[in-house]
């Protein structure tokens, strides 16, 4: 807006100068063609370069002046930009006059070199200052944004800190982000710790229950109250497992294995009917417990709720564990927010913990777990494996050598 407006108060005071500089020379034009033709009519000498059809006069101005009219152009005289003044004479001729107008066009070209200079610097030191508050505006918006997406990453304790001096509208954003992830941080705290009580708490008298189902009499009833008493005990275990991911206290204790032979022996405990494909093997640094958890709730997942054949697939060459069935799919909110907790829409039954737990541990692994469509029906589950880490750096100082072999 301010180098917009310092172009166009130039303009207006161009054509303002102009203006007034060619009505002084046309008037000042004029004066001189009515003494000029006072002269003619008396009688007396003109002056070189007036009087009837000199040389150089324009030809519309001459036209014009033909046909009775009288007029001003700017044109050349003897060589020097000149304001012509002319008006009707005898035998179709017209009387002119020339007044210098070189010194108005110079006055004119200086101004509008003035204009040009000013108008730069303002526009210069404009936009100095604006980039300076933009650039200044747009860092704190892109810090905003950064802890946003942090906080949507998981990081609940990164704060914007904007100063309080600041009382700007970026400011208050940034504060209420601050104040949002407080407010969002406690209450996810407090169902964690929730979620951990009431898991801690079942385990009691889930032992006791235990213990009492053992001692009813066989038949099938006492079968039917032992089943629901271990779908309770698994349920409790996946609630403290959760608190655990969410809290994440969790370490993945690595150690070298062959990809291919553990998810193979992951699928065999799972006791189902899925298929193992390997592409291709290969040695890695994982966390075995972590890992066969994942892969079997994948596959126990894929046969609750999908259907067969169920097909997990080994390529070692990305480090791929890729576990797919034929069923309906995953439903669409599982593809766009990922798995949720006792959010089990378009699944046939279940509460949704065992992809959750997936989803946990495969985080807490460092890996990339990933739901999908496939495209010829069916539903597909990912999981990338992080690569090797770099090498160790030299032990520290006082550290015994391993034992030569």
């Amino acid at each position: 807006m301010c180098c917009g407006l310092a172009a166009l108060l130039g303009v207006l005071v161009h054509r303002a100068m102009n203006h007034q500089t060619e009505t002084a020379a046309r008037d000042k034009a004029l004066a001189r063609l009515e003494r000029t033709i006072g002269a003619y009519e008396a009688g007396a000498r003109l002056p070189r370069g007036e009087g009837i059809d000199p040389v150089g006069l324009p030809r519309e101005l001459r036209e014009s002046a033909v046909r009775g009219k009288r007029a001003t152009a700017v044109g050349e005289h003897r060589g020097r930009s000149a304001m012509w003044a002319a008006g009707p004479a005898a035998d179709a001729t017209a009387i002119a006059v020339a007044v210098d107008f070189t010194a108005a066009e110079r006055t004119i070209a200086e101004l509008d070199r003035a204009i040009l200079g000013s108008s730069a610097l303002a526009i210069g030191l404009t936009l100095l200052i604006g980039a300076f508050s933009v650039t200044r505006v747009t860092r704190r918006l892109h810090l905003t944004a950064q802890v946003a997406r942090r906080i949507s990453a998981g990081d609940l304790d990164a704060r914007v800190g904007d100063h309080a001096r600041n009382k700007d509208e970026v400011a208050a954003v940034s504060r209420a982000l601050d104040t949002m992830a407080c407010t969002l941080q406690r209450k996810l705290e407090a169902e964690q710790r929730f979620t951990a009580d009431v898991a801690h708490e079942l385990r009691t008298p889930l032992t006791g229950l235990i213990a009492a189902a053992e001692l009813l009499p066989p038949g099938r009833p006492a079968e039917l109250v032992r089943d629901r008493v271990q779908a309770m005990r698994a349920l409790t275990e996946d609630l403290l497992e959760i608190s655990r991911l969410d809290a994440r206290s969790e370490r993945a204790e690595l150690d070298s294995h062959d990809l291919a032979e553990l998810v193979a022996r992951t699928v065999r405990a799972s006791g189902t009917s899925a298929e193992l494909v390997v592409l291709a093997t290969t040695r890695l640094e994982t966390d075995r417990r972590r890992l066969d958890r994942i892969i079997g709730n994948l596959v126990v997942n894929a046969h609750k709720h999908g259907a067969e054949p169920v097909t997990v697939t080994v390529d070692g060459r990305d480090r791929t564990v890729t576990v797919t069935d034929a069923g309906p799919g995953y439903p669409e909110y599982l593809l766009t927010d990922g798995p949720q907790r006792f959010r089990t829409e378009g699944m046939n039954k279940g509460h949704g913990l065992g992809l959750t737990i997936a989803a946990g541990q495969a985080r807490t692994l460092g890996a990339t777990l990933t739901f999908h469509r496939r495209r010829g029906g069916g539903a597909e589950a990912r999981i990338r494996l992080p690569g090797p880490r770099g090498p160790a750096g030299p032990p520290p100082p006082g550290t015994p050598a391993p034992p030569a072999h």
